[in-house]
């Protein structure tokens, strides 16, 4: 791994506000750095999840005695509207648009202490096998290994690595009957995971076995309650939450949380799930703050391995965080107005200069 390079690329990656390119680091460096060497630096590296960890596993371990680390995983979309499509750009379902959109769909996952967020781990969806759809006898792309698969072994990866967390979080997304029984039995961890208001549940062992299920969505549960209770086709009870919310809009939203702690008080659930916003955080700052999406990069590899860099450029944002008690967008704002007030002065010197000639 090109350190040296890799750190170079990543604070251009903060620095800058429009379009990351080779030939504008370049520029940017007044040569230094050729944009045929940043080029080669990008197409000929394969950065993984490996080399996040190592790169994140020392600041984890300075922080990682604090009591109440969390286990966040979540998948968001780079959009890529005008790069050609590939086995990892294309059609992904975004939740935030609430329609498909065209990019690179991510999955990373988080260790959170305190105020501190690392992602120590990702996987990039590789749609790569192809088919032809029945209904519109049109060629598609599926995934060969799907994102519940990778949710796994990213939770596995980060025991392997001896990452101490209390809880996983994830949204419902993540709600499968694998993934649950994964994490309890597999790797005998707790975890708080939101469900769909479709999901079928029964209230009791008795009405587990024979078979009496109901619809969550009709279930009559308090807001605030937490009750013991079986999914269908889970092994294990759950203590189940129902909390109803406010949106911005001043409508009211229900969110339905699970976990395999059945000792947990009702109250302690929402406040550990709450943790889980940090992800949100997190895929916000690596577009903006870290350009993830202002890459005109065209190959696989160039895309991943500047992918990569605009997470390591997360982790030095977060890093100076904590060190500045400033957050990312102020962080880039200050950068962005020290870079104005300088082209400003510089402004200035042209238009003496001008006048005297």
């Amino acid at each position: 791994m090109n350190n040296d390079l890799l750190d170079i690329y990543s604070d251009y990656l903060i620095a800058q506000s429009h379009r990351a390119t080779a030939v504008g680091l370049s520029s940017l460096l007044e040569g230094e750095i050729s944009h045929d060497k940043i080029t080669r630096f990008l197409d000929r590296n394969e950065f993984s999840s490996k080399d996040l960890w190592e790169y994140v596993k020392p600041k984890v371990r300075d922080f990682e005695q604090q009591t109440g680390g969390v286990l966040i995983i979540d998948d968001s979309i780079e959009e890529k509207p005008y790069t050609d499509e590939s086995t990892i750009v294309g059609w992904h379902f975004s939740h935030a648009k609430g329609r498909c959109v065209k990019g690179i769909n991510i999955l990373s996952c988080l260790v959170r202490y305190g105020d501190l967020a690392l992602p120590i781990g990702f996987e990039v969806v590789y749609k790569d096998i192809h088919f032809c759809d029945l209904k519109t006898k049109k060629e598609r792309r599926r995934a060969s290994v799907t994102k519940n698969e990778y949710f796994r072994q990213l939770t596995k990866q980060a025991l392997m690595n001896r990452v101490k967390f209390e809880y996983i979080l994830s949204d419902n997304w993540f709600g499968a009957r694998e993934n649950m029984e994964f994490i309890h039995k597999d790797l005998k961890k707790k975890f708080i995971i939101g469900l769909k208001s479709n999901r079928l549940v029964a209230l009791s062992d008795e009405e587990r076995k024979k078979g009496q299920y109901q619809n969550l969505s009709t279930l009559n549960i308090k807001d605030g309650e937490a009750r013991k209770a079986w999914l269908k086709d889970l092994s294990l009870p759950v203590t189940l939450l129902k909390k109803v919310f406010k949106n911005e809009d001043g409508s009211t939203g229900t969110l339905y949380l699970v976990t395999n702690d059945l000792d947990i008080d009702p109250d302690r659930i929402y406040e550990i799930y709450q943790k889980r916003w940090r992800i949100e955080e997190y895929h916000k700052s690596i577009k903006q703050n870290s350009s993830l999406e202002k890459s005109p990069t065209r190959t696989i590899r160039s895309q991943k391995n500047h992918l990569f860099a605009s997470i390591i450029g997360y982790c030095k944002l977060e890093l100076l965080k904590i060190k500045t008690c400033l957050n990312h967008f102020a962080l880039k704002y200050k950068l962005i107005l020290k870079a104005n007030q300088m082209a400003y002065q510089e402004l200035k010197k042209l238009r003496e200069q001008a006048l005297c000639a």
